[in-house]
């Protein structure tokens, strides 16, 4: 059956559906690690407490969502003149919203590969040609630009891309960024901007939202990594002011609006962002560290691109083609969770989140090292 509401399954989420819940140790997640509402609610400790929680009417939300949350987002994003913010469940909506509104069938949409499946596979389900711009793992999965021009064509209605990049890590500078616009701006094409991670980068400061010098550019937002705050599923996009009510009459059939009582809650987050990511970033940087020494240690066995941001990184197990069957034994017998490779099409590698206490990445790659020395039949564990 095909048709441009078609949706393949989801392998990520296949992956991680049952065996989230099941894991006594998680080092698979690309966001940091969460926090809970006690310690969001220290940060505003006016924060739903019986006054406010008695004042709160369960109402509909205004269809671009709700004001103060909106003004606190644009505060932090600091979008474009011509752009206006619009909150939503999750990302995930946001990109729906955007793909339903933006692309006809027998588009060309330009999409930097690997990626999070929604960035692809809605594409397709509306029916546009998919043309990968390749991160290349023999280039430690680092973008380059003459791939992208490779690609673009006159019937390229999207680039969309992904920076801090899920799942390598892989990043661009600020000169790449500037680059990347010029070249899509040059190109006609409107550029799909995920920034789930731009926060959370090591060696220079977060990028600037595209729309401050693009005019065609939509961009993406989420409290699901950057924040540590998954379970709430607000996320945000920045888009042009004219395109903005397509997006609002689509959402009609869809959520409608927001919850009053997770926007109130997400506001709060927001406002207080630096207090929220800041620790993350500071524990994840020493993990990083962690994780390095640990693939190190490997002599070889093990590759792996440095993280520049995002918390995650995708090393390659050379002696292992297929490391499925690793990720399987770490969670059924020794209750660790990593995502392998193939649900992103490397199946040599796999995906380790590694912002979460660091004795729980500790007890993870210890883990590991056993799982792979277990099975490497004499041989030193990740050789040959």
């Amino acid at each position: 059956m095909t048709g441009p509401l078609t949706l393949p399954a989801a392998p990520l989420e296949n992956w991680l559906r049952e065996r989230y819940f099941q894991a006594k140790i998680d080092i698979s997640s690309s966001g940091v690690h969460n926090y809970t509402f006690g310690e969001l609610r220290a940060l505003d400790p006016a924060l739903l407490g019986t006054a406010e929680l008695d004042r709160l009417m369960f109402r509909d939300g205004p269809s671009l969502g709700d004001e103060r949350l909106r003004a606190a987002v644009a505060a932090r994003v600091r979008p474009g003149p011509g752009h206006v913010v619009m909150t939503t469940h999750g990302s995930s909506e946001a990109l729906f919203l955007a793909f339903t509104a933006l692309v006809s069938p027998g588009d060309e949409v330009v999409v930097t590969m690997p990626a999070y499946h929604s960035l692809s596979a809605l594409a397709t389900a509306a029916g546009a040609v998919l043309r990968p711009w390749p991160l290349r793992p023999e280039n430690d999965f680092v973008p380059d630009l003459a791939d992208l021009r490779a690609v673009l064509g006159g019937r390229t209605r999207l680039v969309v891309v992904n920076f801090p990049h899920n799942p390598s890590g892989s990043c661009l500078d600020p000169q790449g960024r500037a680059d990347l616009l010029d070249l899509v701006a040059g190109s006609g094409a409107t550029l799909m901007w995920d920034g789930a991670f731009t926060d959370l980068v090591y060696d220079h400061p977060p990028l600037a939202d595209p729309s401050r010098d693009l005019d065609r550019v939509l961009s993406f937002g989420t409290l699901s990594k950057a924040y540590g705050l998954p379970g709430l599923r607000v996320g945000w996009c920045v888009v042009p002011r004219g395109l903005a009510h397509e997006l609002v009459r689509i959402r009609d059939y869809l959520t409608l609006s927001l919850s009053p009582l997770t926007e109130r809650i997400a506001t709060v987050a927001v406002e207080h962002a630096d207090a929220l990511i800041a620790p993350r970033l500071a524990e994840a940087r020493g993990n990083r560290e962690l994780l390095l020494q640990w693939v190190a240690a490997s002599e070889g066995g093990i590759e792996c691109p440095v993280t520049r941001g995002g918390v995650t990184a995708f090393p390659r197990f050379n002696a292992h083609p297929d490391v499925t069957g690793t990720c399987e034994r770490l969670l059924s017998e020794h209750g660790v969770l990593v995502v392998p490779g193939q649900v992103f099409g490397y199946a040599d590698r796999m995906r380790i989140g590694f912002s979460c206490p660091r004795a729980q990445l500790e007890h993870g790659l210890a883990a590991l090292t056993e799982e792979l020395g277990a099975h490497a039949h004499g041989r030193r564990w990740g050789t040959r």
